[in-house]
Parts: C-alpha cells; structure tokens; sequence
C-alpha cells in the first residue's frame, strides 16, 4: 500500500479540525503538507517498525544522560511554522523550546518544528515525498536531520542553511551542535 494523498484545497480544514479528525481516526497515520494536502500513510513493516524503535532507544538514551531536550516517537504531529502537519519517525525538541509552549500547545499538535529529526524510508515510501517532507521542516527551522535510506543504502544530512550532504552506509552519524555528543553507528 502507497500513502493516499487527498486534496482538500477548496475544503479549508483549519488546525482544529484537522486535530479533531486525527483524534476521530487514531487507527489510521495522517498528516497535511505544506500544500493542505491530507496523507493517508500505510503502516510499516516489522522490519521498519524495528528499526524505527532502535533510532527513538538511541535519541533517548543519550537525551536521559544529557537531559537537554524531549524525544517524540513518530505517532507526534507538529504543526509546522511554515505549515503542514508532520509526523517524523523520531524528532529531539530542545527543553527550553519545548518549556516555552502552554500546556494545551503540548497536550495537542506542538506549535513549532523539533530540531532535530530522523526519517527511515520504509519500503513502502517514496524517496522523493520524503525529500520533500526534510524541505518542509528545513523550511520552518529545523536544525539537524537525517534522511535514512536503507533500500539505497545512504543517509541524506539536512542542515540549516547548507546543501544536502549524501553519504554511504555503514556510516557513523554526529549530532554535530544539535545533540552534542550523540554519534549513532548504522550498519
């Protein structure tokens, strides 16, 4: 199964009917592009599903020990500064960005883009939807994010202002200045 995107350009959902719908449909992955197009994403597999939950252990063993920001797994929507409704694999937030939301902000669809984020291309994804969706965040400030294509065996590295930088698996990845100190090992 391929992510169903709808169009719903003439339909105006705004922010708080797109949560309520959300809420209405748990079972089912959604998010809304920059454009207001509504994705209906498939489930993954065992093996991205292994994986995935291998990155989030990592993000949030290094986090407990620096104790310097919030992991959020993929089932977290953040509403984008720049529009779209985006749910990334693992997203790191800062703890004083993430202290400066109201209660409500962090009870609902968080007001601001994480970061850091990692995206795993499952079998299932189009590479280029996910290019597209690393742009997205880039474009409403993200600061560090991994694009992880195990069918091609790279990561794409997005950083704030800077080309992207393709590299080959197995490669070791830094956080850099975002999430000091953090290196994750893929193979």
């Amino acid at each position: 199964m391929e992510t169903v995107v709808l169009n719903l350009e003439t339909v105006n959902l705004t922010d708080e009917q797109f949560y309520h719908l959300c809420q209405a449909n748990q079972t089912w992955n959604l998010e809304r592009n920059q454009k207001g197009e509504l994705l209906i994403m498939p489930p993954v597999g065992g093996n991205s599903g292994n994986r995935e939950a291998d990155l989030i252990a990592d993000v949030t063993i290094w986090n407990r020990q620096s104790n310097s920001g919030k992991v959020f797994s993929s089932s977290t929507i953040f509403r984008l500064p720049n529009g779209g409704d985006r749910s990334p694999d693992v997203a790191w937030i800062k703890r004083e960005r993430w202290e400066a939301l109201s209660a409500e902000e962090r009870e609902k669809f968080p007001p601001l883009c994480p970061d850091f984020v990692i995206e795993l291309r499952s079998r299932t994804d189009s590479l280029t939807s996910l290019q597209d969706k690393m742009r997205e965040y880039l474009a409403s400030g993200l600061r560090l994010g991994w694009l992880i294509n195990p069918q091609q065996q790279q990561v794409e590295i997005y950083r704030l202002n800077s080309d992207v930088e393709i590299i080959n698996l197995p490669a070791i990845l830094s956080g850099e200045d975002v999430l000091p100190g953090f290196v994750l090992h893929l193979t």
